[in-house]
């Protein structure tokens, strides 16, 4: 198997969501809510693909930093973050780092979702084919996806998200 070419075709397939409709899906949250991208529109949304759990501490850093930023929750404006940890191994981290759970966060448990946006093998995972790794894409008010970037550094990103938020509508 080319491993490459695996990653090209998902680094493809992320740049080809710009300007596209995003794939809806239905996934639950840690706290046990079900959320439906669609029913999300009329904000602005921040999705967040993470290795969640194992990737202590930059996302965890990441998750904690959305949660305490007003700018990402408002009536304009909401993050989830994608991971596809089990309800246990997130408990585990939230116990650890409490301010976690201030966060949206759902539960990909089938990966159905990280492999409908190409996220297992783009550069930022370090688990190629099993988990995402840190990759933002905004989505307009309409679920039109107005900005992607995989992040293999694995930084908070809170202030360049801000400036692309501030470009939408």
């Amino acid at each position: 198997m080319d491993h490459g070419a695996h990653i090209a075709s998902d680094e493809e397939k992320l740049n080809t969501l710009l300007g596209k409709e995003a794939p809806d899906f239905t996934l639950t949250s840690y706290d046990g809510k079900k959320f439906n991208l669609k029913e999300q529109r009329g904000k602005k949304v921040v999705l967040f693909f993470t290795e969640g759990a194992m990737c202590y501490p930059s996302c965890w850093n990441q998750i904690v930093a959305f949660g305490k930023d007003n700018a990402f929750n408002n009536e304009d404006t909401m993050v989830l973050n994608i991971m596809v940890d089990t309800k246990n191994d997130w408990k585990k981290a939230v116990d650890k780092m409490p301010e976690l759970g201030a966060s949206t966060v759902l539960l990909d448990l089938t990966k159905n979702v990280s492999k409908d946006y190409g996220m297992l093998s783009l550069p930022s995972s370090m688990h190629k084919g099993q988990y995402p790794g840190h990759t933002y894409l905004i989505l307009d008010k309409d679920g039109m996806v107005r900005f992607v970037r995989d992040d293999p550094q694995m930084a908070v990103r809170n202030d360049e998200l801000k400036a692309e938020l501030a470009k939408i509508n």
